[in-house]
């Protein structure tokens, strides 16, 4: 179930592929800025830490099973961001999809489009029942993001995690593999 190597999925303006040990300077462009990091547990990143998070991502992807999937997010020919899909719970087929991306690219669709082909590609290829995500309340352009991909909120987990700034609530948005059947099949009516 869980034996897939070297994903590349693609779509009409983004692919997504494996992380290559390059990808840490553009991860780093990112990751270094207050900005990007302001509602995450982790950051502004060091040199240090983007090199680690890409080494470490592409070491994940050879254990297996695998659970873990950290792909870089390609928009016209230069590494914007990455996603993540992290298998949560094997015997439930439960996964966790998280995204970043370079704020040079916000506001051009280019989460959603990276989160619907994760999402495809955890119900289609590793044949999840359930894929959630967490976000933190005061970020609203990530909640907008989930519910575009169809993602339905069930609540909040309290004091869930110790951020920076102490404990801080997180948003919990789920979907499930016949909910995602029905929204593919709904916009292929289109």
């Amino acid at each position: 179930m869980f034996l897939i190597e070297n994903v590349n999925l693609s779509s009409g303006k983004l692919l997504l592929r494996e992380l290559a040990e390059s990808d840490w300077s553009d991860v780093h462009q990112y990751a270094s800025q207050d900005i990007v990091s302001e509602y995450q547990t982790w950051g502004p990143n060091t040199e240090e830490e983007s090199k680690n998070y890409v080494l470490k991502g592409m070491e994940d992807s050879s254990r297996r099973p695998r659970t873990r999937f950290v792909l870089a997010i390609i928009y016209e020919e230069v590494m914007v961001g990455a996603v993540e899909l992290n298998i949560r719970d094997i015997s439930n087929k439960v996964g966790e999809i998280s995204y970043i991306i370079s704020p040079n690219y916000w506001g051009n669709g280019i989460a959603t489009e990276a989160g619907n082909l994760l999402i495809n590609f955890g119900f289609e290829e590793i044949k999840l029942h359930r894929i959630f995500a967490t976000c933190d309340p005061r970020n609203v352009g990530s909640s907008r993001v989930l519910e575009k991909l169809g993602l339905k909120k069930e609540g909040v987990i309290r004091e869930h995690p110790l951020a920076k700034d102490g404990w801080r609530d997180s948003l919990l948005y789920s979907i499930l593999e016949q909910e995602w059947a029905k929204c593919m099949e709904d916009s292929s009516i289109e």
